[in-house]
């Protein structure tokens, strides 16, 4: 009996103990953490991910291709005693006149030919073509074997919207899909322009009309069609 009440004790003391600890868990102040009671199940803290970097678009910011104003086409003061409606080729200033009479001739911005590959000389628009199909030439096959064989008109062809070809040569007036090479030394000998400009031109001449392609340097043309 003795022991018994003991133990009676001993368990009364125990449950007090831990109601005394609960309600001082209870009765802490708000600014302190609450203890867990169950910490082996307390719920695992979730981090919002960092807000990802913007990346910009780059088709927002890039707009059509300019040309430079002295590149554009425009009627300027131009003495020639060439008759209205001949073509006139400033190789190295890159531009195409275009004889209108009275001293005045309209200026198209153009690309010419790379080193090496520059010619002078007079022709004549033989034939035109609205989107013309390319078929490049043997030689130009030979020094860049990855070129087509043959390329069907449209927008993405090298040529453009528009082609007058000169005489017997390989050579052509032409448009262009790549605007930003006006100005520039880059073709294999034809005489490239903007898809609006070789428009305009090619509505203004016709075949039969005559070309005078300037040398580099300006002195006596070379033999018709050769290059410099």
């Amino acid at each position: 009996m003795l022991n018994s009440a003991k133990l009676n004790a001993k368990l009364v003391a125990a449950t007090l103990g831990a109601l005394t600890i609960g309600a001082m868990a209870f009765t802490s102040p708000a600014t302190a953490a609450p203890l867990p009671l169950f910490p082996f199940f307390a719920p695992q803290q979730q981090y919002a991910p960092p807000p990802a970097q913007a990346v910009p678009d780059d088709e927002e910011t890039a707009g059509p291709y300019e040309l430079p104003a002295r590149l554009k086409r425009q009627v300027v003061n131009y003495p020639s005693h060439e008759a209205p409606g001949t073509i006139i080729i400033d190789t190295p200033n890159t531009y195409l006149y275009l004889i209108m009479g009275n001293g005045q001739a309209m200026r198209y911005g153009i690309g010419v030919g790379r080193q090496g590959f520059t010619w002078s000389g007079t022709q004549t628009i033989v034939r035109k073509a609205e989107w013309p199909d390319w078929t490049p030439p043997p030689e130009m096959i030979a020094r860049q074997p990855y070129l087509p064989r043959h390329m069907a008109g449209g927008p993405g062809n090298p040529l453009g919207a528009r082609a007058m070809y000169l005489g017997g040569t390989v050579y052509r007036i032409h448009g262009t899909n790549a605007p930003h090479t006006i100005g520039t030394r880059v073709s294999s000998g034809c005489l490239r322009l903007v898809n609006e400009d070789v428009i305009d031109l090619y509505n203004r001449v016709r075949v039969g009309t005559k070309v005078i392609v300037l040398p580099m340097d300006r002195r006596a043309d070379s033999a018709s069609g050769k290059r410099g």
